[in-house]
C-alpha cells in the first residue's frame, strides 16, 4: 500500500501558505487604503503607480510575461457568461429599483470571486494531469490505423476534460476533440483511428487538455508536448492481408502445360518410365545399365523474373476515393511483391515517366522486400507524358533477360493508346506483358443514377460512352498479344495478384 501522508501534508502547507499569503496581502492593502484616504489621493495615485511599478518588475523580472504565459491557457466558460448577463440585466433593471442596483454589484463581486476560486482550482489540478500518446512506428497507406492517449490524474480531484490532439496537417482533420470525466487517483486510455492518404512524414504535435470543475466557469488548457513524426509507407497490412494468396499451390494435376517464359524445367531425378510419362525425356544411358526404360523427371523452374513497372506520369494522378492511382498501384506493387517472393519467384521494380525512375533488379534476397518497400515509398508523381519508348529500352538493356512485366498506367482515350501501342507490342515480343488499366468508378456510378431528364439522359450516354472506350482500349491491346486486367481501383491488388497465379497456373510463369 502506498504511503500518501507525504503528498497529503504537502496539500496543507500549500494551503496554509495561500492563507497566510492572503491575510497579509490583505493586511497591507488595507493599510495602504487607510493612508490614501488620511494623507489625500495624491499619495494614493504615488502608491498605485509604485504598485504597478513593482508588479511589472515581478512578472518581467525573468525575461518573460509570467501574468500572460498563465492567462493565455485560461479560458472563460459558458457559465461565467450566464453569470454576467444576469448581473448587467439586474443593474440595468436597477435604475428603476436601487436595491436591484446593489444586488447586481454584490453578484459581479462574487462571480469575479468564485471565478477566482474555479481558476485556482484548476490551477492545483493542472498539476496531478499527465499524457502520453501511442503511435506506430510506421503508418500504412490508405489503411485506418490506431492512435492511443493514456491520460493520468494522480490527484483526490474529478474533472472534466476535453482532449483535442495536434494531428498531422496532411490528415486535414480540423475538428477531433475527445469529452470525458476523469476521477482522481485513476487513468484512462482513450484511441481514435486516422487513415493517413498520402506518402511521407506525417508530424503529431501536442497534446492539448482542456480542464474544467463542475463549477465549470473557468477552463484551463493544459498542453502537453509530445511531437513526434511517423513516416506513412505503402499498404503494409494490404499486403498481410494478401498472403494467405500466396500459399495457393500451383499448378492443377491434369492440366495442359503452355510454353514458359525461358527456361521451364530443372532435373530433379531418374525413375523408372511409366504409363504416360513423355517418352522424349527417356534417359538412354540410364536405360542401358539399368536395362529397363528409365525417365528423367523434372520439376518447375523457380525463381522467374517478375517486374512490376509504375507509371508516373500524369495521367496516374487522377484520384480515387481520396488515393491517385499512382498511390494504388504502389500499394498492389508491394502486396504483389510478396506474393512473389512467397512463390520463390524473384521481383523487380521499375518505375519511369519521361525518364527512367527507380530500378530494382528482379532478386529474392531476404532483404529484398525492405528494398521494394523503401522504394516504393520515395516515389513521387511528375506532371508529364510518359516516354514508353524508355520502357522499351529498359525491358531490353536492363531487365536481364526475358520477364514478366506488369505495366500499372491509365490511358484517357484511344488517341493516347495509339501513341504508345507501338511501344507495347515491341515490348510483348521480348516479354511477357500484363497491362493495367483502370476504371473510372465514379463515371460508371452515373449509370446508377435515375434519370430525371434531358441533361441526365446526356450524362448516361457520355459514361457508357467512355466506359466502352475502355473496353475497347483493352480488347485492342489483346488483338496486339498483351494482356490486360481492368479493373476498379480499390481493387486492384486482388485482380492483379489473381492474375499472377492464374499465370502461375496456367505454366506461363
Amino acid at each position: 500500500m502506498e504511503d500518501n501522508t507525504s503528498g497529503q501534508a504537502t496539500s496543507g502547507t500549500n494551503t496554509l501558505k495561500w492563507i497566510i499569503t492572503g491575510l497579509v496581502t490583505a493586511i497591507i492593502v488595507g493599510r495602504l487604503i487607510m493612508s490614501a484616504l488620511r494623507f489625500g489621493p495624491g499619495l494614493a495615485i504615488v502608491i498605485a503607480l509604485a504598485a504597478i511599478g513593482v508588479g511589472l518588475y515581478l512578472n518581467y523580472r525573468n525575461g518573460d510575461n509570467r501574468i500572460y504565459n498563465h492567462l493565455r491557457y485560461l479560458h472563460l466558460g459558458n457559465r461565467f457568461f450566464i453569470g454576467l448577463g444576469a448581473v448587467v440585466v439586474l443593474s440595468a433593471v436597477g435604475f428603476y429599483w436601487e436595491g436591484l442596483y446593489y444586488l447586481a454589484v454584490v453578484g459581479l463581486v462574487a462571480l469575479f470571486g468564485l471565478l477566482a476560486y474555479d481558476a485556482w482550482q484548476l490551477y492545483v489540478i493542472a498539476g496531478h494531469i499527465s499524457a502520453e500518446r501511442s503511435v506506430p512506428k510506421v503508418l500504412s497507406l490508405s489503411d485506418e490505423m490506431n492512435i492511443r492517449i493514456r491520460v493520468h490524474n494522480d490527484g483526490p480531484k474529478e474533472v472534466s476534460v476535453g482532449l483535442t490532439d495536434e494531428l498531422p496537417a496532411d490528415l486535414q482533420i480540423r475538428d477531433h476533440h475527445i469529452a470525458f470525466e476523469l476521477p482522481g487517483a485513476s487513468d484512462r486510455e482513450l484511441s481514435y483511428s486516422i487513415r493517413p492518404m498520402t506518402r511521407g512524414e506525417y508530424d503529431f504535435g501536442s497534446i492539448n487538455l482542456f480542464l474544467t470543475t463542475s463549477w465549470k466557469l473557468a477552463e484551463r488548457r493544459l498542453e502537453i508536448p509530445a511531437g513526434v513524426t511517423v513516416p506513412v509507407y505503402p499498404s503494409i497490412l494490404q499486403m498481410q492481408q494478401f498472403t494467405l494468396k500466396a500459399k495457393t499451390t500451383v499448378p492443377a494435376s491434369g492440366r495442359k502445360r503452355l510454353r514458359r517464359l525461358a527456361k521451364s524445367y530443372e532435373f530433379d531425378q531418374i525413375k523408372e518410365y511409366v504409363l504416360g510419362d513423355d517418352y522424349r525425356s527417356i534417359n538412354w544411358k540410364a536405360t542401358g545399365r539399368r536395362n529397363a526404360l528409365m525417365v528423367n523427371q523434372y520439376e518447375d523452374e523457380r525463381a522467374q523474373r517478375i517486374f512490376c513497372c509504375i507509371d508516373k506520369g500524369r495521367t496516374m494522378l487522377m484520384p480515387f476515393n481520396g488515393l491517385s492511382l499512382l498511390d494504388y498501384a504502389i500499394n498492389a506493387t508491394l502486396a504483389l511483391s510478396n506474393v512473389i517472393l512467397t512463390k520463390e519467384d524473384r521481383a523487380g521494380l521499375l518505375t519511369f515517366s519521361d525518364k527512367l525512375g527507380t530500378i530494382l533488379p528482379a532478386d529474392s534476397k531476404p532483404d529484398h522486400l525492405r528494398r521494394i518497400m523503401e522504394a516504393l515509398y520515395h516515389q513521387q508523381d511528375q506532371q508529364v507524358e510518359s516516354n514508353y519508348d524508355l520502357l522499351y529500352y529498359a525491358g531490353q538493356k536492363l531487365l536481364g533477360g526475358r520477364s514478366l512485366m506488369i505495366l500499372f498506367t491509365n490511358f484517357e482515350s484511344n488517341y493516347a493508346l495509339d501513341r504508345v501501342l507501338p511501344a507495347l507490342r515491341r515490348i510483348a515480343r521480348s516479354h511477357q506483358l500484363v497491362v493495367i488499366l483502370f476504371e473510372n468508378t465514379e463515371i460508371a456510378e452515373l449509370l446508377d443514377n435515375p434519370v430525371e431528364g434531358v441533361e441526365d439522359v446526356y450524362l448516361k450516354s457520355t459514361a457508357r460512352n467512355f466506359l466502352q472506350q475502355k473496353e475497347l482500349m483493352a480488347a485492342r491491346l489483346r488483338q496486339n498479344g498483351v494482356r490486360v486486367v481492368l479493373t476498379r481501383p480499390e481493387a486492384l491488388s486482388g485482380a492483379v495478384i489473381n492474375e499472377y497465379l492464374e499465370l502461375k497456373r496456367r505454366g506461363l510463369v
